[in-house]
């Protein structure tokens, strides 16, 4: 486990710009010119249109945040199985019917009232994809990898979060090896909810440790 220092990245470069829909289309130009690519690359053979349906189906079914959330859903309800989570997150999240096949072993670190984890990769960009999906821009870029380390808390003020003074940033190091996925606490008032709902309250960010879940107020019955 290669628990290290203080620090993390940039403000929340979750660049949500509004798109610029194309005349007479529904599509951003984003989209469009992603289509238009496709097109190319599957006129000139260099994409199998079927081997990239079946990597988007991967992404938006098996692969991405949504599997993490589940994890830490599962992991708010069950005693049991958050306990296995924190031992060995890896076979833990197996019994979930999920595979976990990035990096030779997954840690889960638990964020509690007196300690807030954090996650980067100071070397590349080593991430759990399997459960997080693809990484964001910002956790490969090179300020998020060098100030997380150093300066965890300045970092987090970047995305939005304070945190108590006296409260204790572990960072966490990534390798090829071994990945990070990171255990937020569950918001208050929502004793009772099903794994689903508690699941939407769980967002990237938390599980990476630049963010918190959401409030119990902030999704819908």
């Amino acid at each position: 486990m290669s628990d290290k220092h203080e620090a993390h990245d940039d403000r929340h470069h979750d660049h949500h710009g509004h798109d610029h829909q194309g005349h007479g289309s529904e599509l951003s130009e984003m989209q469009l010119r992603v289509r238009a690519l496709e097109t190319v690359l599957t006129e000139k053979g260099y994409v199998d249109p079927a081997a990239l349906d079946r990597i988007i189906e991967a992404y938006e079914t098996r692969i991405g945040p949504h599997i993490g959330a589940r994890v830490v859903a599962r992991a708010w309800v069950d005693p049991a199985f958050k306990q296995a989570l924190l031992a060995d997150a890896s076979q833990a999240i197996e019994t979930l019917g999920l595979e976990q096949k990035v990096g030779d072993h997954l840690i889960a670190v638990e964020n509690t009232p007196s300690t807030h984890n954090m996650i980067v990769c100071t070397l590349c960009s080593c991430y759990p994809w399997d459960v997080l999906g693809l990484p964001p821009a910002w956790y490969k870029s090179t300020p998020y990898r060098a100030r997380t380390v150093k300066e965890p808390r300045a970092v987090l003020a970047d995305f939005g979060v304070t945190l108590p003074a006296d409260k204790t940033i572990r960072v966490w190091d990534s390798t090829a090896e071994t990945r990070f996925i990171v255990l937020p606490m569950r918001p208050d008032g929502t004793e009772g909810w099903s794994e689903e709902r508690l699941a939407s309250l769980v967002t990237r960010d938390s599980m990476i440790g630049t963010g918190l879940a959401k409030a119990a107020n902030e999704v819908g019955a």
